[in-house]
């Protein structure tokens, strides 16, 4: 059987028979992997820990039919249990890694994986909060699958704005004459700060207050959903004690009023970045 090595981001496992787990990965150059690694929950594993969620791995593989073999692997980011001891960072990882997973069934690129790698050293370093990380995240990765909001310009017909009607399903902001008959209204603070966690503009990021900051992280979780066509399990469970709750969708598909639902940043990856550092 032909040999193959990649790097790789561990997005999720599961248990296959007593002593061996089927792992599923972002890698670098193959898109999505999934593989069974034997025998590593056995106590004597030499590469189990390696190869749990979170973790950046650089793994050799065997190539088979249906499933590869994991063979080798060597630690690059270990970044597991950092975001495992704080809640919110886990919390916000795992919705990371599930998007990662949804948008990789299609295609899956080096720019996903350095993005996802990114947002995961940035989360374990606690660099920001961790909701800011994972709405930054989402909106770069929504971008990068083709899906990029427009937070300035009209969607539809790309009048300059600014404008303050924001519809999910059409790609973002809207002018008045394309809006829809109760399209909920985002304020240019909300708005800046969207910019601002698309672009990567930190220091506006940071600055921003708790109520700005929710009704931001509405918008993300809503538009993120819409656009991969189911919700994301994780995102409910997303810790979001910094900010107020969570508002309940109108049918327009925005938060009511476009209030609160908070969700992560991601850090920006450079090309000569090869673990994902954020820019």
């Amino acid at each position: 059987m032909p040999l193959y090595r990649d790097e790789c981001v561990v997005l999720r496992t599961h248990k296959l028979g007593e002593a061996d787990r089927i792992v599923t990965m972002l890698s670098r150059q193959h898109g999505k992997i999934r593989a069974v690694a034997k025998g590593v929950r056995r106590t004597a594993s030499k590469f189990g820990s390696r190869l749990e969620p979170f973790m950046v791995v650089d793994a050799q593989f065997y190539e088979g039919r249906s499933l590869d073999i994991v063979t080798q692997a060597e630690s690059l980011g270990s970044y597991g249990a950092q975001i495992v001891a704080d809640y919110g960072a886990y919390t916000a990882a795992s919705a990371m890694v599930e998007t990662a997973d949804r948008l990789s069934e299609a295609d899956a690129g080096l720019q996903q994986y350095l993005l996802l790698v990114g947002a995961l050293r940035s989360l374990a370093r606690g660099e920001h909060a961790a909701t800011a990380t994972l709405d930054s995240y989402l909106l770069r990765a929504m971008s990068i699958a083709g899906w990029a909001p427009s937070f300035g310009d009209c969607a539809v017909t790309g009048e300059p704005g600014p404008h303050s009607a924001f519809v999910v399903q059409l790609g973002g902001v809207v002018a008045d004459h394309a809006a829809p008959p109760g399209t909920p209204r985002l304020d240019p603070v909300t708005l800046g700060l969207l910019g601002s966690l698309l672009a990567g503009d930190w220091s506006t990021v940071d600055a921003a207050d708790e109520r700005t900051r929710s009704r931001a992280s509405g918008v993300v979780a809503a538009y993120a959903q819409w656009h991969l066509e189911r919700s994301l399990r994780s995102l409910p469970h997303v810790d979001r004690t910094e900010h107020p709750a969570p508002v309940a969708p109108t049918p327009g598909g925005v938060p009511a009023a476009v209030a609160a639902t908070p969700t992560p940043a991601v850090p920006t990856p450079t090309a000569a970045d090869a673990e994902g550092t954020p820019a």
